[in-house]
């Protein structure tokens, strides 16, 4: 077995999961995550992004949702590197998906944005009124 992955949701995946680290290899990596981000979340999380960039642009920083969510995934301490692009003449991020995060990091996540918007005067609308269109990232 290379990977494998047991969400627990009972004793006996529990007991699966107890079973399958038996039989492994010495030297195997065992990684336990909390749930992922929800699609709710992500909704809002992409329209925050989306609703910050539109207001910042108005006062010259000029950055697409997909900047601002390297920015703030770096501001909140998640790792993010930069690479040079094939022809040199950029850098691409690396590092911390947000897809990666859990529920309880996403809302953590959200709530640093909702703080940094209302410091730095950037009005978010509520989020019954935003459409739902999911993105993946």
């Amino acid at each position: 077995m290379t990977r494998a992955v047991i969400i627990i949701q009972n004793q006996q995946d529990r007991a699966k999961a107890s079973r399958w680290a038996h039989g492994v290899p010495l030297g195997s990596r065992i990684e336990f995550k909390e749930t992922k981000r929800s699609l709710p979340q992500n909704d809002r999380f992409w329209a925050m992004l989306t609703e910050i960039a539109a207001h910042m642009k108005k006062l010259g920083r000029d950055h697409t949702p997909d900047q601002w969510k390297v920015i703030f995934m770096s501001a909140y301490g998640h790792e993010v590197r930069f690479l040079p692009t094939l022809d040199q003449k950029s850098f691409i991020p690396i590092g911390h998906s947000s897809s990666d995060l859990s529920v309880r990091e996403m809302s953590d996540l959200m709530e640093f944005m909702q703080g940094w918007c209302a410091e730095n005067d950037v009005e978010l609308s509520d989020p019954a009124d935003r459409p739902t269109a999911s993105r993946a990232s």
